[in-house]
């Protein structure tokens, strides 16, 4: 590798770069600096750091993007892209409101590491949705992953942490080997690990077996990084146990990213052997399996969690319907389904952090999060209240909120297009059919926090200015994209046609 490609590839990874360093710099001087002071000094210096790592990394993104749209080093490896730095800057964004989240918290004493970590996870997302190179793919996601099983057994003081930390680890190594395995496969059957060059070997010898092998077993990893059913079982105990900002975490950016690039994976590397997933139409292809994973956890997620009596497992297996809405954007598979699908996750990600948010204020109030410990909420918080009240309505697609018109977009983007296109009805009609059972469990929280009465002994619950100004800002902003879509969807658009044209 000459000079030019080392200096070249720097550049690319700048951004990720900077993220790191202002992870260990974090950790340094919360070990030195700070090592004596309270928690919440320790908590605020390292939030500090890592806003300021983020904005730093933020503005390389957005240079890069000025001096040059598209560049590309090792035929895929690395890409710097319009779309890329849109998600990148997303990641970025999430990561920052987990961390000004997690101010408040006591349930761990090593702040630095946690900051440290949850920088990693986000160095990891992006290096993840920045490449077309199976190997980089398969790198980035186990350095996510790595990050996130500690993460989620952070909670030192809690039996449930370690063992939701134990349980993902374990899902989480057997999704890596059936990843690993299928990507093998590809790897044979094309001789390249990069996407496109190995949809030009492949395309059209769907009926290949080991090409269907390779098919499953990527789309059995993917699923488990998903949590789509039937690979969702770490998903509702690794919300529970681990700690509320984790789970947002887990459950915000990591989605994003994981949908990205299970996206690119599919709609890139799979691109002549989708097949038809239509109900009349059907074709062999991965487009029929992913269609049947999307409606078993449709069905299982919305049915599930209509019994639930934790907050953080009902909105565990509201992640797991949610995936089920996600994937019949790739299913779908056009241009419009993707942005449907950037345009879906990212303001899913922004709803579910602000939802655990005030799951976690409830729960250091009251040490716990069953529906009974929201009762009367709303006398006692009015703020993080009226706030959840948007979160949720937001995820059971109200209008005029973000995630109405997420289903909306997704819905008439699956049904656009072609007359073969059509053929998706059935989907659809699954999707809004479990649409209207997911509002009842959701009212089911909204119905304990404005209707019942608080405990008698119940005081006001006390959060802080910060934690009240952030999720004012995410409900605000959930509203806004709902009343105004396009100032996110354009950009999404305007990011896809400039790496298509």
């Amino acid at each position: 590798m000459t000079g030019t490609s080392y200096r070249e590839l720097l550049l690319l990874a700048l951004p990720q770069t900077v993220v790191v360093l202002a992870g260990l710099i974090a950790l340094a001087l919360d070990l030195s600096l700070f090592r004596n002071s309270t928690n919440r000094v320790r908590f605020s210096a390292g939030a500090a750091i890592a806003c300021a790592g983020s904005l730093a990394a933020g503005c390389c993104i957005l240079l890069s993007q000025t001096h040059g749209a598209i560049q590309t080093f090792q035929n895929g490896m690395l890409l710097s892209n319009p779309l890329t730095h849109l998600i990148q800057i997303a990641l970025l964004l999430l990561a920052v409101l987990t961390i000004l989240l997690s101010i408040d918290s006591t349930f761990t004493d090593h702040i630095g590491e946690y900051i440290l970590l949850i920088l990693l996870a986000t160095a990891g997302m992006m290096f993840l949705v920045s490449t077309e190179d199976l190997l980089l793919i398969f790198v980035s996601l186990e350095l996510l992953s790595l990050c996130l099983y500690v993460l989620t057994g952070f909670n030192k003081h809690s039996v449930h942490s370690a063992e939701a930390a134990l349980k993902y680890f374990l899902f989480g190594g057997m999704s890596a080997a059936f990843l690993l395995f299928g990507f093998s496969y590809l790897y044979g059957l094309s001789g390249s690990t990069n996407l496109v060059r190995i949809a030009a070997a492949t395309e059209g010898s769907v009926m290949d077996p080991l090409l269907m092998v390779a098919i499953v077993m990527t789309v059995t990893g993917f699923g488990f990084k998903v949590a789509a059913v039937p690979f969702h079982l770490w998903s509702p105990d690794a919300y529970e146990g681990a700690p509320a900002p984790a789970a947002a975490f887990i459950a915000s950016a990591s989605k994003v990213a994981s949908f990205f690039i299970f996206a690119q994976v599919m709609v890139l590397g799979f691109a002549g052997t989708a097949g038809n997933a239509g109900w009349n139409v059907r074709a062999p292809g991965w487009a029929p399996l992913v269609a049947v994973v999307a409606a078993l956890s449709l069905v299982l997620g919305n049915v599930a969690a209509l019994a639930q009596k934790s907050v953080k497992r009902l909105l565990a297996y509201s992640a797991i319907a949610h995936a089920g809405y996600m994937l019949l954007a790739i299913v779908s598979h056009t241009q419009q389904s993707i942005a449907a699908l950037l345009y879906y996750v990212l303001t899913y990600a922004l709803t579910t952090i602000g939802a655990f948010g005030v799951v976690a204020v409830v729960e250091h109030q009251t040490g716990g999060d069953k529906l009974s410990d929201f009762a009367g909420l709303s006398r006692r918080a009015p703020l993080p209240s009226m706030c959840m009240l948007v979160f949720l309505l937001s995820l059971a697609g109200i209008p005029p909120l973000a995630g109405f018109f997420g289903k909306f977009y997704l819905f008439s983007a699956a049904l656009a297009g072609t007359t073969a296109s059509l053929s998706l009805l059935w989907l659809v009609i699954l999707a809004v059919a479990m649409s209207a059972v997911s509002l009842y469990y959701y009212l089911q929280v909204l119905k304990r926090i404005y209707v019942e009465q608080p405990p008698a002994d119940a005081a006001p619950i006390q959060i802080s200015i910060l934690s009240q100004i952030v999720l004012c800002l995410i409900a605000a902003i959930i509203i806004l994209l709902g009343c105004a879509p396009n100032l996110l969807l354009r950009l999404i658009q305007n990011a896809l046609n400039a790496i298509i044209a």
